[in-house]
């Protein structure tokens, strides 16, 4: 059972490197949830791929610092659409 998830987990954080990915478009890739996501790749990777982990909070550090950026930029793409459709 533990090589389960143990998989899973290794299939997230090469999922996540590979495409950038955020927590939320790595859960719904998956079909589990965020926080499962989440525990994965923060807590049990670290004890499954210690090198893997490192480059995971990489890509979810950067994710974090650019975090604000993206809201506003999807807040201006609303505002837009309403302009148009007004």
């Amino acid at each position: 059972m533990v090589d389960l998830y143990s998989d899973r987990v290794i299939r997230e954080a090469v999922y996540i490197i590979e495409n950038n990915a955020t927590l939320r478009a790595c859960a719904a890739a998956f079909g589990v949830g965020k926080s499962t996501v989440h525990t994965d790749v923060s807590k049990k990777l670290k004890y499954v791929d210690r090198a893997l982990y490192d480059d995971v909070k990489n890509v979810l550090d950067v994710n974090l610092a650019e975090r604000h950026l993206r809201g506003g930029i999807s807040t201006k793409k609303l505002y837009e659409q309403k302009k148009t459709h007004v």
